[in-house]
């Protein structure tokens, strides 16, 4: 692997942006969903046990009551707390953003702590892939950023590429994890091939794009799916390739699917998560301008041919693979490519026991690598006390890899129980361990998909007679049959996610709808704006509805018009079922409910609204509780941008340049007189008053002592 300073700090830039996004947008809808009266209010009780426990062990133990509890002595009550954490995750973000000091190890350490205790506070709505995913690669992001003390660099960075190395083994845990999981899984769709055009209709929260993608032909939506599997499957193997083009070339197939993935399903924190730990691929050669290369020697062309040849030889293996894999055929009388699969899950599953084991085997040996490679630099430091200390920090950030690296096994190989009996019993018990803190996890993205077309809604009903029903709409998810998919990233609507998967389930696996019927019921402000921020389109914005249902309906796409026009109508939906019947405030059943979640209590009174913190936070909150989530993010996103752009103009001088140092002159063995400044170097700055100005005619004998003039 090349010199990898450049794509490290790419990765932590964009871990900072996405830790922002996740702060800022949980922020937005706290009060709604965590607040009292919300969906799932927060009541942090102190776990028996825990009384008495100095204050890092009890932070281990429970790190959700330590963080609320010292809120609450800073004068917050729980909502208020977690309104905290999140804007000081925000910030905190948002400075590593703009300013390269920031991202140091402790700054994302902190991220990762504030982000580890809202996952742990609300595990019922920050359960999403990307909650996951965003806390082991934000604990990696620890372990890669440089270390930092009052303002100095602490770690010397030979360890940077043993530790950066993770970063590309949990992008392949998470690219061929779910690749290999969604024919694993015996999914229909995957393994007929429909699977794409099934995904642009029920993934979580689908785009305009999406139904215009939908209206390509069978044809193309199938190679469409076979991609999608190549990207996912065949690709990910070149990630430990010896050969750095074959490294950027999966880079970039990888970048292709996240973008068209974003621009299809508001997917955005995962696909800039995938992005940033792709960049593990890339080196600083490639990122960085290209320079002019010296002329090469006949060995060195004769490398570059061979390897020139094995790179078109692996691109020429995987594309002939595909083919025969799933059967591609071209009928050029009638244009169109036919494609099936061409193996049987039987097949696949023997294949899959082997290529576990191998893919495990040849992680270790590219690890291996890194770490030798890493101690051999470490080596090289000069002065005994330094070379020492680059010892001792390889030793310690080796060993975290390691441990990393073998914890991280145990849900790679989840999926194969053969492989999975193989791991080392201390290795399973290690990873039970440091489970509550999702330091690894396994990714299935996208695994299961229903056989039949469309996508089960829930669709809510408010009535105030029980005989005039009124539908509720929502901002982000799909409800009105009129109305376009709506482009809503990088917002992440958590309730909109919730409402997706209780779809797909039952009432009663989901405790927190029956806080949102209560929430509607009760005329919940907070409640209300998760659905509708503006309220002259929430219907019963006035007047809270008397009776609440909820109805199970199937939606699909429109089919496009023959003229080709745009749609008048984007969803067309058939009843399905009574998802929960009629309910009402005092209604015997829905207390039951409310009762069996532990939702019937009433939040208690806090006592401290009137403490300043509590009075600037309410502030904040006003200024901001009407804003759409997404505005909120943009505007921190410009935010970021314009902070960018500013520094790069006031880095460059007069003339447009970028300001730099100027080159450090060479020093002469044997310097009898102090060298006069290059012909060419522009004239400095005129000398002060008085002072003697040499004549040039002193200057020319040295001008004709010169070696140059000499030789003539």
């Amino acid at each position: 692997m090349g010199e990898i300073r450049v794509p490290r700090n790419m990765f932590l830039w964009s871990m900072a942006i996405v830790y922002m996004l996740a702060f800022s947008s949980l922020y937005v809808q706290l009060p709604g969903l965590h607040g009292n009266g919300g969906v799932s209010p927060v009541r942090p009780a102190e776990p028996p046990g825990l009384t008495g426990l100095p204050l890092l062990d009890l932070l281990l133990a429970s790190p959700r009551t330590v963080l609320l509890d010292l809120a609450r002595a800073w004068g917050a009550d729980p909502p208020q707390a977690l309104e905290l954490v999140c804007l000081a995750g925000a910030l905190l973000a948002l400075g590593a953003a703009t300013l390269a000091p920031l991202r140091g190890s402790l700054v994302f350490l902190a991220l990762w702590c504030l982000y580890c205790s809202l996952s742990q506070v609300g595990r019922g709505l920050l359960s999403s892939p990307w909650d996951g995913l965003l806390l082991e690669a934000g604990f990696l992001a620890v372990l890669v950023a440089p270390l930092s003390l009052l303002g100095r660099q602490v770690s010397s960075g030979r360890h940077d590429p043993m530790t950066f190395w993770l970063t590309r083994w949990l992008l392949f845990r998470l690219t061929f994890g779910s690749g290999v999981a969604k024919l694993a899984g015996h999914s229909a769709p995957w393994w007929n091939l429909s699977a794409v055009s099934h995904m642009l209709e029920s993934q979580a929260s689908p785009t305009a794009l999406a139904w215009w993608a939908a209206q390509l032909p069978s044809w193309v939506l199938r190679l469409g799916t076979v991609g999608v599997l190549v990207s996912q499957v065949l690709v990910p193997l070149l990630y430990f390739a010896p050969i750095r083009c074959l490294r950027i070339t999966a880079f970039y197939v990888q970048l292709v699917h996240q973008l068209l993935s974003a621009l299809t399903g508001n997917l955005t924190v995962l696909n800039l998560l995938t992005v940033a730990l792709g960049f593990s691929l890339l080196d600083t050669e490639h990122t960085m301008s290209k320079k002019k290369r010296s002329a090469k020697t006949w060995g060195q062309t004769l490398v570059w041919v061979l390897t020139l040849l094995v790179e078109l030889g692996v691109y020429v293996l995987i594309i002939y693979s595909a083919t025969r894999l799933f059967q591609i055929d071209v009928d050029w009388e009638a244009r169109t490519v036919s494609s099936k699969t061409a193996f049987t899950q039987q097949q696949f599953g023997d294949v899959l026991r082997t290529t576990m084991g191998s893919t495990v085997w040849i992680a270790v040996l590219s690890l291996t690598w890194e770490v030798v490679g890493a101690l051999l630099s470490s080596l090289c430091v000069r002065g005994f006390f330094w070379k020492l200390w680059a010892l001792v920090q390889w030793a310690v950030f080796a060993a975290a890899t390691v441990a990393m690296f073998a914890v991280s096994v145990v849900p790679y190989t989840s999926m194969e129980p053969w492989s999975s009996s193989k791991v080392l019993p201390v290795v399973k018990r290690a990873h039970e361990w440091v489970k509550p803190y999702q330091l690894v996890s396994s990714y299935a993205l996208d695994r299961q998909l229903a056989a039949g077309r469309g996508r089960p809604e829930l669709v809510l009903e408010g009535s105030m007679d029980q005989h005039t029903w009124t539908e509720i709409h929502w901002m982000y998810k799909p409800g009105n049959v009129s109305a376009p998919p709506p482009l809503v990233a990088p917002y992440e609507a958590r309730l909109d996610w919730q409402m997706w998967r209780a779809a797909r389930g039952q009432a009663q696996e989901s405790p927190w709808f029956c806080g949102l019927v209560l929430g509607l019921l009760q005329g919940n402000k907070n409640v209300e704006r998760l659905l509708q921020t503006e309220p002259s389109q929430y219907a019963f914005s006035e007047e809270p509805p008397a009776y609440l249902r909820a109805t199970l309906y199937q939606y699909q796409f429109t089919q496009q018009d023959p003229d080709g026009s745009g749609p008048k109508q984007w969803w067309r939906r058939d009843f399905v079922k009574d998802f929960c019947p009629i309910v009402y405030l005092g209604d015997p059943d829905l207390q039951a409910m409310l009762s069996l979640h532990g939702l019937d209590e009433e939040s208690p009174p806090s006592g401290l609204s009137h403490s300043p913190l509590a009075r600037l936070l309410a502030l904040l909150r006003g200024h901001l509780e009407t804003l759409p989530g997404p505005h909120v993010q943009w505007a921190l996103l410009a935010t970021v941008a314009t902070i960018c752009v500013l520094k790069c103009l006031l880095s460059r001088g007069p003339g447009g340049r970028a300001c730099a140092a100027p080159p450090a002159e060479p020093k002469s063995k044997k310097a009898k007189t102090p060298a006069a400044p290059a012909s060419k170097t522009p004239a400095g700055p005129p000398p002060a008053a008085g002072a003697p100005r040499a004549p040039a005619v002193e200057r020319r004998p040295e001008v004709e002592q010169s070696p140059r003039r000499r030789r003539k």
